[in-house]
């Protein structure tokens, strides 16, 4: 599977293009302001792109949701149904950042609370796995054939999510990552939301708020 990343928008987020080699098939992991590089690749490469993935719905994981629909009107947008609130109040999300409301279709497919398994081909077959605690509805994206997790805003390089935002949770956000981020395999690559990427070995051994002595249990 190659993966390629789409770093844009003030806030400097990460959109993933996974793409499986042998039936030219895609999957957009967040749809931030760099998804619209995400979907013009696709047409010079001849991808097709299958669906977005949403880890979570805070405004720059869905603000380049607009350009992704305005050249594939019809592509299912799949998001966790906890975080449907969060979707519908994407206009007062960019209103406490002073930027204009995002164009954000009226389906997206709320099934990611009950799918344990996403299955696009080849290589795109993904586990769900649920992780709230910076979102209510917060999930993770994890190829486990491959070694890669989508980890949207639970954990980065060196640090986590914040937790101060609605629906945000300290407790719960590291609840998450002990039971969902550190149960993976010591080499699966972590593919955050913003930042680079990292390991689970890594962010075990050297992540400041989960080593031992400051959370207890990495």
């Amino acid at each position: 599977m190659r993966i390629e990343r789409f770093e844009a928008g003030p806030f400097a987020q990460n959109s993933w293009l996974a793409i499986c080699a042998e039936s030219r098939g895609a999957v957009l992991v967040d749809a931030g302001a760099g998804s619209g590089a995400a979907v013009a690749l696709c047409e010079r490469e001849g991808l097709e792109l299958h669906a977005v993935l949403l880890t979570h719905a805070h405004l720059d994981h869905v603000d380049g949701l607009g350009a992704v629909r305005a050249a594939l009107p019809e592509i299912p947008v799949h998001l966790h149904p906890l975080d449907l609130p969060l979707w519908q109040a994407a206009g007062q999300q960019a209103a406490m950042f002073g930027m204009p409301a995002p164009r954000l279709p009226e389906d997206p497919v709320l099934d990611l609370g009950e799918r344990e398994e996403l299955d696009f081909g080849g290589d795109l077959r993904f586990r769900v796995r649920f992780a709230p605690g910076h979102a209510p509805g917060h999930v993770l994206f994890v190829q486990v054939d491959e070694g890669v997790a989508f980890v949207g805003d639970v954990v980065f390089a060196g640090s986590i999510g914040r937790t101060d935002l609605p629906g945000g949770s300290l407790d719960t956000l590291m609840a998450s990552i002990r039971d969902q981020v550190l149960t993976l395999p010591e080499a699966t690559r972590l593919l955050p939301g913003h930042g680079p990427e990292t390991t689970v070995a890594r962010e075990r051994a050297s992540n400041p708020f989960l080593v031992s002595g400051r959370s207890g249990f990495a």
